[in-house]
């Protein structure tokens, strides 16, 4: 999202990167200010284990080098010009750009990936994660208020999942052996963008900051998908119902579900991210 206003040229753009620029100069002093408190935090642990060992002293220093390490990669990236690979992923609670459909035009609108309905209390993004997806056998449930209402697309190249190593393995954990997590990128083939079909929900609440976010519409995992452990594979439905999906309150329910069910089923090609 940011990359799109380096070199801002009208008053919107310029406004914006200010916005960013702010952002940014705001989020450089906290992640400075914690990076100072995880190195005395790290340095108070290991004066302690000097002295005796301790489980919660080891903990801190473990804890405090991960976090310290996290935060000097960000800050790094603050005094980076270069784009890169990771600045095109989109991670769940980041903000990514969607297709909607308002007053018959299409437009392209930022949204958070994770999606809070209208109603929930702010505090549910923390207390259920998983509202990045939503599956399509709950879509008359769960998501029964915004599909058939608010519909947008999601416009990718790729996308990545979180594998169990045993299960990408074909095999059972070994005794007292804990579960390991492997990161896969997927690739269609031939290359070609996407159409991710998703929905999405205003949430607003007096005295607070409104919110626009949307969730990727999940169905079940193609074979090549499956193969690899994974369970779960997204929508993408073909360029020429797009107008449709984008204006579903003129297109029947029926209407929806052959889309989705007559949806893009490139093959999927994989390999483990860096």
């Amino acid at each position: 999202m940011q990359r799109n206003f380096v070199n801002p040229e009208t008053e919107v753009q310029k406004r914006t990167a200010g916005y960013i620029a702010q952002y940014l100069k705001e989020k450089r002093t906290e992640w400075e200010s914690e990076v100072f408190v995880q190195k005395r935090r790290i340095a108070a642990a290991e004066e302690s284990l000097a002295k005796k060992e301790t489980k919660k002293a080891r903990e801190d220093v473990r804890i405090g080098t991960a976090k310290s390490q996290t935060l000097l990669e960000r800050l790094a990236d603050l005094r980076r010009a270069e784009p890169n690979n990771e600045d095109a992923r989109i991670f769940p609670m980041m903000y990514a750009p969607v297709l909607i459909r308002e007053n018959d035009k299409t437009l392209i609108r930022p949204m958070r990936y994770a999606c809070r309905l209208a109603g929930k209390p702010a505090d549910y993004d923390k207390r259920f994660p998983g509202t990045y997806n939503a599956r399509h056998d709950s879509l008359d449930d769960y998501w029964s208020k915004v599909y058939g209402q608010h519909h947008a697309v999601l416009v990718i190249s790729g996308f990545y999942e979180n594998v169990p190593l045993h299960l990408y393995e074909h095999r059972e954990l070994a005794p007292d052996e804990k579960p390991k997590n492997l990161v896969l990128e997927f690739d269609p083939q031939p290359s070609s963008d996407m159409l991710v079909a998703c929905v999405w929900d205003r949430w607003t609440k007096p005295n607070e900051s409104g919110l626009c976010s949307f969730a990727a519409i999940t169905d079940e995992p193609l074979p090549e998908v499956a193969a690899t452990g994974h369970q779960r594979t997204i929508i993408t439905i073909q360029e020429q119902y797009l107008t449709e999906w984008l204006t579903p309150g003129a297109t029947s329910k029926e209407r929806l579900e052959y889309i989705l069910s007559d949806k893009e089923t490139p093959y999927y090609v994989h390999q483990i991210a860096a």
